[in-house]
């Protein structure tokens, strides 16, 4: 048997936790996180490089912009839907190594392509798309930090892993302007290309965006590769899994995580596109990377403060303080191109960027509780059963981590696509926004009902 597979892991048993399993799993998180970032980063790519384009000598319409900036998200939530199954079949080493490594490909793609602005918009369409296989990573990796933790620590892992991870979106619109605006990797990417502004001429070295980021999935995918491990007890069938598209508390949870993630993954793909349509003289890329910034710290907090006050109150709380931030969004906005203050738009998408941020963090804590409670209070008394109950009740709360994450990705596509058609129809992106307060509204109740009050049918 490979000494990176665990034949025993226990880490409910306070004795094994101490003596061995805690620095196992630590070593696992440590290795898993930076391999999510990267992720994240090959994810968001085209939010940075489509407000860009015009100066690399490409000619795209609007509409053709925002289906860069939204296909990725649509095609990475799918791919989510399968990654949430795989862990349990291949173990969550050797699928880590396989998934980051495959983010070379659009890495790669994308600098190639850049080089050159007669490069087809059905070719960009195509990198587009691959840039969701950083979108898949998400699932499979919570999905496998997710089996190495205890429950009173699966807030706090949970939540540093996608925190920490959730970086990689803000740190790509800090990073890339930044490459794009020089010769960073010297001749070995290509050369720039000139544009004029203010009458001056300036170059741009676009296709750094995609190769700036080959050498680090490389070196992360060795390290998941040589350093993480696989669960033995963990495996499990897509058959073994599959039993959670029957249990209501996923499907619930998916209704919740898309308010959480997806308003986070949602204003990510969106925001600069948003601000350059409502605030034409603010420079997008100047502030998009605060919000993300912001969203991805609040992350582990929200799982934390979750441990100790309970992931259904923290929730709660939440989606009530989401629903006054987007009222406060509407308040500054443009009327007719007329007014607004750019600065108070911004801050309150900040204030909902760290409650996207504490909400992942909340509905992250909330499902290992939920799907554990509900096998050990299904399973017999005695200790086997239990013990039986609890492999269940883990092995479907990954699988849940995985889909839920999947599902709640859809709102990267939705929320850049709303502004667009609340935009086109009507001239304003106050649709969309009020669209928005109805569901954060119906993700209270939800809560409320099945999970914060008190004779809920699964406190957590």
């Amino acid at each position: 048997m490979s000494s990176h597979v665990l034949e025993r892991w226990d880490p409910e048993n306070p004795i094994f936790w101490n003596k061995s399993g805690s620095r196992i799993a630590n070593r696992n998180l440590w290795i898993s996180i930076p391999a999510l970032m990267l992720a994240f980063s090959v994810w968001m790519l085209w939010s940075v490089v489509v407000v860009n384009l015009d100066k690399a000598g490409f000619q795209l319409s609007k509409n053709q912009m925002f289906w860069l900036t939204a296909l990725p998200a649509l095609s990475g939530a799918t791919l989510r839907i399968f990654y949430s199954f795989l862990v349990p079949i291949f173990g969550g080493r050797k699928w880590t190594a396989i998934s980051t490594a495959s983010l070379l490909i659009p890495a790669l793609g994308m600098g190639f392509a850049l080089r050159d602005p007669t490069t087809s918009f059905p070719t960009l369409l195509i990198l587009a798309l691959l840039c969701g296989l950083g979108g898949g990573n998400f699932s499979s990796s919570m999905a496998n930090i997710s089996f190495f933790f205890p429950k009173s620590k699966k807030g706090l892992a949970t939540g540093l892993n996608a925190g920490i991870g959730n970086l990689g979106v803000s740190l790509v619109q800090f990073v890339v302007p930044l490459v794009i605006a020089g010769a960073f990797l010297g001749g070995i990417a290509g050369d720039g290309h000139s544009y004029v502004k203010d009458g001056v001429e300036k170059s741009i070295w676009l296709q750094n965006a995609g190769f700036i980021w080959v050498p680090f999935i490389a070196v992360a995918a060795l390290a998941a590769w040589f350093g993480m491990d696989d669960i033995a007890d963990a495996k499990a069938s897509f058959a073994e899994q599959a039993v959670i598209f029957k249990r209501k508390h996923n499907w619930l949870m998916c209704w919740l995580y898309i308010g959480t993630f997806g308003s986070f993954i949602g204003f990510s793909a969106g925001l600069a596109m948003l601000t350059k349509s409502q605030f034409p003289d603010v420079n997008p890329t100047q502030y998009a990377f605060l919000g993300p910034l912001v969203g991805a710290l609040a992350r582990p907090l929200g799982g934390w403060v979750s441990d100790r006050l309970g992931g259904a109150l923290v929730t709660l709380l939440t989606f009530a303080a989401m629903t006054a931030a987007v009222f406060g969004v509407i308040h500054f906005l443009p009327r007719g191109g007329v007014g607004g203050d750019f600065y108070g738009f911004l801050a309150m998408f900040i204030v909902l960027f760290a409650l996207t941020g504490i909400g992942n963090g909340s509905t992250f804590r909330m499902i290992p509780v939920i799907f554990l409670t509900e096998r050990q209070r299904a399973a017999g008394s005695s200790m086997a059963e239990q013990k039986q109950a609890v492999q269940d009740g883990n092995k479907e709360a990954a699988a849940v981590l995985g889909f839920s994450g999947a599902i709640g990705a859809y709102g990267g596509f939705f929320i850049p696509k709303s502004f667009g058609t609340a935009l086109d129809m009507t001239g304003s992106v106050d649709a969309a926004l009020y669209v928005f307060v109805v569901f954060y509204l119906s993700c209270m109740v939800i809560t409320w009902w099945f999970y914060a009050r008190k004779g809920a049918e699964m406190p957590c």
